[in-house]
């Protein structure tokens, strides 16, 4: 979502910050801006849109000083302009804010009859009055920044300066991430590790409640009731998130590619290939005791646990509940003492997920996370973290954090069917040799780009899409949809094909494309039934199969799109592949902005 970065240095600051904010464009924003210190006086720059408007504003009207904080916004409470950007003024106060301060409309009531007049619509506005008001009845900085967050309820990260001090920040967290680096004479403080990376590889976390006095040559680390406390100095990975496009037109592009390379990685770090079995795992549980696994995710994560629960109950005959996780952490789901919990996230901070994990820290289950960053919060709150690894994914429309979600649940299934004895030996070596195949057939769906680039072109001209699927080709046909709508904002739906009779076909004619998933299988034959369905009725099919597939379907396609015949263990990992393909390329004709989607944010840490 939002992106902080402050730093407390030696040379200006208002470049750095800006440089810091780029690479946090990929959460996704919709106007940026940065405040400085100098002289005593506060300055700020603010700009609607992207961060290069913020550039051409600086240029103009450069702002001095050696401490600063900068924002990129994504717009929950007003409508992005810059009036609406942070950072937001208040008598001498600066501050950025990430999250939604559930009690503002109190809050703001309160002050507005204390005086305090508002300048934006936004929820942050009333942090910096509440600040204010407490320096106006004589308290000083830090213990009125203190006082200000003990009315503050809902999800915050936040970045405070004040004018007449060139050697203070203060931070505090209580949901979305906030780091603290260190430096030489010098301090940082970020939404996460690939801001601070080219600054340090120093880094902190603060923890829900916690809250930071930053200076060049201190930093200090309280409780909400102002309390000192220890939080572990760590190296961070940051640095390996220094990353660009290369030769591709995007980020997607680049991860879409990147796709062979990652699954290999992650498959290797969970399966032994020579050997031929799956990998022994330090987990919390005993798979062959547990009676249910609880599973939960938003968006993309959500689909590739939906997949994994087809692989668990068939491999490892283990009952599965799965859940997105604004519904999981409301419908008070009992919890079996005999259960175990996974949670998938790629950024680890997704606000949903996170409470989720916590309902089920309250019933005492243990808890599993499969993460693309390790020093995330789901991952640090996790008995066992299963990594990802993907690598950093800066498009906001996940891809090769997909596959590589998959390629862990594949191969924690096989484990899972190890320990309870649904899977032999025999099986299970012939499992991981398919699965180590993976990385060779992506490769192959790759060099399919001219054609499916070629069927985007005249996809480009609908205003709506079905898939269909079945068994995982099922979750496969709403990550397609959703790949499709996120990016090229095509209308677009994923559907069981077995669900087509109950409702969707109401809609087939010939202005419909229907993009069909179906590899040659025991249910192949039924996926054939429903294309006739949408073919009597002028339904454009696209039919994405095998070669055995096309040759055994009769019905007349828009087109065909025949991949490599695959084992069915790692069809959902290649099938993955042409779907979001397919999206790119929509997207790329449609002209959007195909790595920052509009209205859409990388990692959603808030409700």
């Amino acid at each position: 979502m939002c992106g902080i970065v402050g730093i407390v240095g030696r040379a200006q600051v208002a470049p750095l910050i800006v440089d810091a904010l780029k690479r946090l464009e990929y959460r996704g924003y919709d106007s940026a801006g940065v405040a400085t210190v100098a002289a005593g006086e506060l300055g700020r720059r603010r700009a609607e849109g992207k961060l290069v408007n913020l550039e051409r504003r600086l240029k103009d009207e450069p702002l001095d000083g050696t401490i600063g904080i900068g924002h990129t916004r994504w717009a929950t409470h007003g409508v992005p302009n810059e009036t609406n950007a942070h950072p937001h003024f208040s008598h001498g106060v600066a501050i950025v804010h990430n999250g939604i301060i559930e009690n503002f409309a109190e809050l703001r009531a309160q002050l507005k009859a204390d005086g305090f007049e508002f300048a934006s619509q936004t929820d942050t506005e009333v942090v910096a009055h509440l600040v204010a008001r407490e320096l106006a009845r004589g308290v000083e900085p830090v213990k009125a920044a203190h006082l200000a967050l003990k009315h503050l309820e809902g999800a915050f990260a936040l970045a405070i300066m004040f004018q007449g001090d060139d050697n203070l920040i203060i931070g505090a967290r209580n949901g979305p991430p906030l780091a603290i680096g260190y430096g030489e004479g010098e301090m940082f403080l970020g939404s996460d590790a690939i801001a601070l990376a080219p600054f340090t590889d120093s880094i902190t976390y603060l923890e829900d409640g916690d809250w930071t006095v930053i200076r060049r040559d201190e930093v200090g680390i309280f409780d909400m009731d102002g309390n000192p406390v220890d939080r572990k100095r760590q190296q961070s990975l940051g640095t390996a998130y220094m990353v660009d496009k290369g030769n591709h037109r995007h980020f997607m592009e680049k991860e879409i590619h990147e796709q062979p390379e990652v699954i290999s990685h992650t498959l290797a770090h969970y399966l032994d290939f020579a050997g031929g079995v799956s990998r022994k795992l330090d987990l919390p549980f005993d798979f062959a005791k547990l009676d249910r696994l609880a599973i939960s995710a938003c968006g993309t994560a959500f689909l590739s646990g939906l997949i994994g629960k087809y692989w668990f109950e068939r491999l490892a005959r283990l009952p599965v509940d799965i859940d997105i996780a604004s519904e999981f952490r409301y419908r008070e789901m009992p919890i079996s003492p005999d259960s175990a919990a996974l949670f998938v996230s790629q950024s680890g901070e997704t606000a949903d997920t996170l409470a989720s994990l916590r309902y089920c820290r309250k019933a005492d289950i243990p808890i599993g996370a499969i993460v693309n960053v390790r020093e995330s919060t789901i991952a640090r709150e996790s008995d066992v973290t299963l990594p990802t690894l993907a690598g950093p994914e800066i498009g906001v429309a996940s891809t090769k954090a997909f596959t590589c979600q998959l390629s862990v649940l594949a191969s924690l299934a096989i484990r899972a069917g190890v320990a309870r004895g649904t899977i032999s030996p025999e099986k299970e070596r012939k499992l991981v040799r398919e699965l180590s195949e993976a990385p060779r057939y992506a490769g192959q769906v790759l060099r399919l780009d001219r054609q499916i680039e070629k069927v985007a072109r005249e996809l480009a001209h609908y205003k709506h899409v079905l898939y269909l699927g079945r068994d995982t080709n099922y979750p496969l046909a709403m990550e397609g949809a959703l790949k499709l709508k996120e990016i090229s904002y095509i209308h677009a739906e994923g559907y069981a094909a077995g669900e087509l009779k109950h409702g969707p076909i109401a809609l087939i004619d010939e202005h419909m494309p229907v993009i069909v998933i179906a590899p040659h299988d025991r249910i192949f034959e039924k996926t054939v039934s429903n294309m006739q369905e949408v073919a009597a009725r002028g339904g454009k099919i696209i039919l994405i199969t095998d070669k055995k597939g096309a040759s055994l379907s009769s019905v007349e396609t828009m087109e065909t799109i025949v991949l490599p015949d695959v084992p069915e263990i790692i069809a959902p990992i290649i099938y993955a592949l042409p779907v979001q393909m397919l999206a790119y390329f929509t997207a790329v004709f449609m002209g959007t902005d195909v790595d920052q989607p509009r209205n859409l944010a990388k990692s959603v840490t808030v409700e």
